[in-house]
């Protein structure tokens, strides 16, 4: 009997069979975000399912077990109007799921417009913060155990929002910057899309953009239609895309396990088949 406990310590001790790593939160920019700086130390609000008063941009990391790291990222930007962000439902479980693929997730808080009394700006201020997010984890991938041409970005909703800010530009680096972290390139290799809002929806997609993945139902009285304009725009552009339309679902049904609806209840696994299919979690 004690023998086979001891064996039994071994197998639970091997680094083989390690448990995934506790959560860990790295501000975006050690001095504060530009602009923000005076309000870095500021507490965060948080209640429930809700974080806003957001002045110190940061991510946290959720990494995989190591025996079941492929080395695919995402960065996940949870919805929330702009308001708030729905951290726990759109950015915690996420993480959690793309844990169990064996994906790297990191959980990107970004500063707020729509905030009661908020001075900054979607355009400038989110977007900065979900290239700033890009880049620090390319500038730390042997760190996180990512590889840095398999790293994506994920959006719910005004998360998707963002995500149609940094998916379609070039997101190049600044080869000059004294800051090591500017100089990486801040362009997602994928894009997932989850009932995006109108925001999301640029000008055009060009051929350059990274292949994407959408989600939404057809009852969403906010973000069907601007789902169905990013897929012509992928089609257009000749850039595969995949896209799922749920018959009933409505809006923030998040990762789909509180929904009775089993098409939107299983929905994250069309995403697990996209993400192999594409190759995102071939392992080298």
């Amino acid at each position: 009997m004690r023998t086979s406990r001891l064996a039994l310590l071994a197998v639970l001790a091997s680094p083989t069979l390690a448990l995934a790593q506790a959560p860990q939160r790295i501000s975006l920019w050690a001095n504060g975000a530009p602009g923000s700086e005076a309000r870095r130390a500021e507490p965060e609000q948080a209640k429930d399912y809700w974080v806003k008063n957001i002045h110190d941009p940061s991510l946290t990391v959720y990494l995989p077990p190591n025996d079941k790291a492929t080395g695919a990222g995402v960065v996940v930007i949870p919805g929330g109007g702009h308001r708030m962000l729905v951290y726990s439902a759109e950015g915690v479980e996420p993480a959690q799921y793309l844990n169990g693929l064996g994906v790297a997730a990191f959980v990107l808080k970004h500063r707020l417009q729509r905030e009661e009394g908020s001075t900054y700006t979607i355009e400038r201020d989110a977007r900065a913060d979900a290239y700033r997010a890009l880049r620090t984890v390319r500038s730390r991938a042997a760190e996180f155990g990512v590889d840095p041409k398999r790293l994506g970005v994920m959006g719910f909703s005004a998360g998707g929002e963002v995500v149609g800010l940094v998916a379609f530009g070039s997101g190049d680096g600044d080869a000059q910057a004294p800051d090591p972290i500017d100089r990486a390139n801040g362009r997602p290799d994928f894009a997932i899309f989850i009932y995006p809002g109108p925001l999301a929806v640029q000008a055009s997609v060009p051929s350059t953009a990274p292949p994407a993945f959408l989600a939404t139902a057809s009852d969403d009285p906010c973000c069907s239609v601007p789902t169905l304009r990013i897929l012509q725009q992928y089609k257009d552009a000749g850039v595969p895309v995949e896209a799922h339309v749920f018959a009933k679902g409505g809006h923030g049904f998040n990762m789909g396990q509180r929904s009775k609806l089993k098409a939107v209840n299983t929905w994250p696994q069309r995403l697990a088949d996209w993400l192999s299919d594409s190759g995102f979690l071939s392992t080298p």
